[in-house]
């Protein structure tokens, strides 16, 4: 017959395997003629999460210096979401007036209307809490306002 210490002791691993399987009980073998100690991680099982939600989620924040009649933008958009982004196509509607002559970070198309950016080829995912910093140069006929919304490959953006 093992020591009662030893027994404590394997009670004990037994307890912190189910606490570190999240409170599923493993499985345990007693020893003869005692009796398994009861278990302290509490009579709940895990209960599996809600699977991921579907599309994607992100925060868009947008500056602009401007002058004369040109601006530069800055545009950092941030996935909120739990999963990877792959192949990301940021769309925004310039306000009228305004073209992009020049840009970095991405390729723009058109040059004004409703444009969309995309990344680069080595530029072009998005990790869950990651972000892209893109921008542009554009000229504009007096309205240095900002997009009024952006939307990543289909899904709205909050503002942020």
């Amino acid at each position: 017959m093992r020591p009662k210490s030893s027994l404590s002791a394997a009670a004990a691993a037994a307890v912190t395997l189910a606490v570190a399987l999240g409170g599923v009980s493993a499985p345990t073998t007693a020893v003869a003629g005692t009796t398994p100690p009861a278990s302290s991680a509490g009579s709940s099982s895990a209960v599996p999460g809600s699977p991921p939600p579907s599309g994607v989620a992100c925060t868009v924040r947008y500056s602009a210096y401007t002058w004369d009649t040109y601006l530069t933008s800055s545009i950092t958009g941030t996935n909120t979401g739990v999963t990877t982004i792959t192949s990301w196509r940021l769309t925004f509607p310039l306000p009228t007036g305004q073209r992009i002559t020049t840009g970095w970070n991405a390729v723009y198309s058109p040059s004004s209307g409703t444009v969309t950016a995309r990344g680069h080829d080595d530029h072009v995912t998005i990790g869950p809490g990651g972000a892209i910093a893109i921008g542009y140069v554009a000229d504009h006929t007096g309205d240095t306002g900002s997009p009024s919304s952006f939307t990543l490959n289909g899904t709205p953006c909050a503002l942020g």
